[in-house]
């Protein structure tokens, strides 16, 4: 056992911080995953400060189960916690809590149901911050049948969870999406949101391909398609990992002359050659590594299924099994369409210029919104096209940013498994870039 997985187990209910962290790991996440945001907010924070909970109730496949049996089961882990410290006669009196993938959605229901619960009359709620979160889902913006199906596959290989994320999922008695639900303004989900102090999110703007930029910003345009034709704009003390978040990018005035032919189709030559190997190999482990991923996908689903019976069944759910939305009525109606992902190898698909203006009615004005965002406002000048996402998506960016969120693009050059290594998820070379983002978000954002 690891120094940080003991610590895990050290929280003293008898002790004298009364700030309570809750630490959120991802889909297939374990929480030795998250070891790094614990012992970075250790050391800026001692434990007469700061209490660090990292939520164990999910690890593995447990995550297959769904958004809203993951978030019961934190919600439990915390309640249970949170007795603990007023048996001990030093309730906590303030609540932060860290989402890192599939556990920012899984945070954002579990704030729901502590709000509904009435702890949020006694404990100030102070850092709500996630990263790589697919707040949208993980439908990516393509069209045409190869997406379809490819959506349609992987939409039903991850239980509950993959048709939560694929937003095909009807949630309950609502006739909708739970990822619609937690973004409707007369939701807990969102009420409880709003009570935060501060909200932050980090997004990965290139090489993440497990929760790409637009989802994860919050965002109806992603600028960072095509990093030779913009200019970053970085925070100075942070550079070049954190961008500015009020002012990330901007097309480049000039662009770069073009290369003679001849140089042009030497290094693209050079290029293909150095692939062929690459190509070979993936022609021969694509079908086989199809083959067992849908063995295996089977698998875990049906011991998903199991399990979510069985919580079903458990005692001390009644709490939770409340009226999500405040008025009792959805704001809208659902938006049909089953297939909503995509392979991240294909490139994203934009509105047509016709339909940018048409679409403006389902989001809010420009002055409604973070400059980050970049939407369709600015999309009419062709610089950043709006993306082809759902109507609900653009509710889902339009409700979630009324609520706030301070957004910091994050550029990871030295490693392309960027969404581990934004938060550090095990020690190797290529992932200190993350230990910049670690300390930016420490010593910026977290507010104590």
């Amino acid at each position: 056992m690891s120094l940080e997985e003991s610590d895990r187990t050290s929280i003293d209910p008898k002790g004298k911080a009364d700030h309570l962290c809750v630490l959120v790991h991802g889909l297939w996440g374990t929480p030795s995953h998250l070891d790094y945001l614990a012992k970075s907010l250790r050391e800026k924070h001692p434990e007469d400060k700061l209490n660090v909970l990292v939520a164990k109730s999910n690890s593995g496949s447990y995550t297959y189960d769904g958004i809203e049996t993951g978030g019961e089961r934190v919600t439990q882990e915390v309640e249970e916690l949170l007795n603990e410290f007023i048996q001990g006669g030093t309730p906590i009196a303030k609540l932060s809590i860290v989402g890192y993938s599939l556990g920012g959605l899984i945070a954002r229901y579990a704030i729901g149901l502590l709000y509904s619960k009435g702890w949020f009359e006694t404990i100030k709620p102070i850092n709500f911050t996630t990263f790589a979160t697919p707040h949208l889902g993980v439908r990516t913006p393509l069209r045409g049948y190869h997406s379809q199906l490819w959506n349609a596959f992987g939409a039903r290989t991850l239980s509950s969870s993959g048709r939560q994320l694929f937003t095909i999922d009807t949630f309950r008695d609502t006739k909708r999406p739970i990822l619609s639900v937690l973004a409707d303004p007369s939701s807990i989900f969102i009420r409880a949101l709003s009570e935060f102090k501060t909200r932050n999110l980090y997004a990965n703007i290139v090489n993440d391909r497990s929760a790409p930029f637009y989802t994860t910003a919050i965002a109806s345009t992603d600028p960072f398609v095509d990093l030779d034709t913009v200019d970053l704009q970085t925070l100075d003390s942070y550079s070049p990992v954190i961008l500015n978040p009020e002012n990330p990018v901007s097309p480049k005035s000039t662009k770069e002359p073009l290369q003679p032919f001849y140089t042009r189709f030497t290094s693209g030559g050079q290029s293909l050659l150095t692939r062929i190997p690459l190509y070979t190999a993936l022609i021969a482990l694509i079908p086989v590594a199809t083959v067992a991923w849908t063995i295996n996908s089977g698998i875990q689903s049906f011991r998903s299924n199991k399990r979510i019976q069985l919580h079903e069944q458990g005692k001390g759910l009644d709490g939770y099994r409340i009226p999500l939305l405040m008025n009792g009525n959805s704001a809208r109606s659902a938006v049909g369409g089953a297939f909503r992902r995509v392979n991240s190898a294909h490139g994203q698909d934009y509105l047509p210029e016709s339909q940018d203006d048409d679409s403006d009615n389902l989001d809010a004005s420009a002055e409604d919104l973070p400059k980050l965002d970049l939407k369709r406002t600015s999309s009419r000048k062709a610089d950043f096209p709006t993306l082809a996402l759902s109507d609900e998506q653009f509710e889902m960016i339009r409700n979630l940013d009324n609520v706030g969120f301070k957004k910091y693009p994050v550029h990871i050059r030295n490693h392309r498994h960027t969404h581990a290594a934004i938060i550090v998820r095990m020690q190797k070379p290529g992932f200190d870039e993350g230990k910049v983002v670690v300390r930016h978000w420490l010593d910026e954002t977290f507010e104590l």
